[in-house]
């Protein structure tokens, strides 16, 4: 009986051990994990960037023209990860979010034309400060170029945001 109590104290320890170990390296993945999205996040914004001023062309994905969902499609792409092309389509992708929870990354989706029922605009969320949010994008009229959301006309036809890090 004292073999007994013994194998199942040092069992018993052992399993307490293990549980106690496992429930650290789980916290230390989830944290690094995290960090690494949000590089991730940064490094797609940063290439987006280097788009600025870019002629707006519709269906373009190079630097000689580029529409919305060509430059957020080609950003993501840079780094492994396939979007859909349209706008429409990326806005059906990802996890879907709450205006004041998107975090660099995110994506927020338009609808900007009157004749249109879809969504037909993406931008890629760049930088966020409290309630204000900045978002690359391709304008039909000025090319690629950075807006708030808190600018009257994209505060309007706002639809929805997706988070595709995850």
């Amino acid at each position: 009986m004292k073999c007994f109590r013994i194998k199942y104290s040092l069992l018993s320890f052992l399993l307490f051990a293990f549980m106690l170990s496992s429930c650290g390296s789980k916290k230390n993945l989830n944290a690094s994990g995290n960090n690494n999205l949000k590089l991730k996040a940064i490094e797609i914004v940063n290439y987006s960037k280097s788009f600025l001023g870019t002629p707006y062309k519709y269906g373009g994905t190079t630097s000689r023209g580029m529409d919305c969902s060509g430059l957020v499609q080609i950003s993501f792409l840079q780094f492994g990860l396939e979007l859909p092309r349209t706008s429409s389509d990326m806005s059906n992708f990802g996890k879907s979010l709450k205006l004041k929870n998107v975090e660099v990354g995110d994506l927020v989706f338009f609808r900007t034309s009157k004749n249109h029922r879809k969504i037909n605009h993406v931008g890629l969320v760049v930088k966020k400060y409290g309630d204000q949010i900045e978002f690359i994008h391709s304008s039909s009229t000025r090319g690629v170029m950075i807006s708030s959301i808190k600018n009257p006309y994209w505060e309007k036809n706002y639809v929805k945001s997706r988070r595709v890090l995850n």
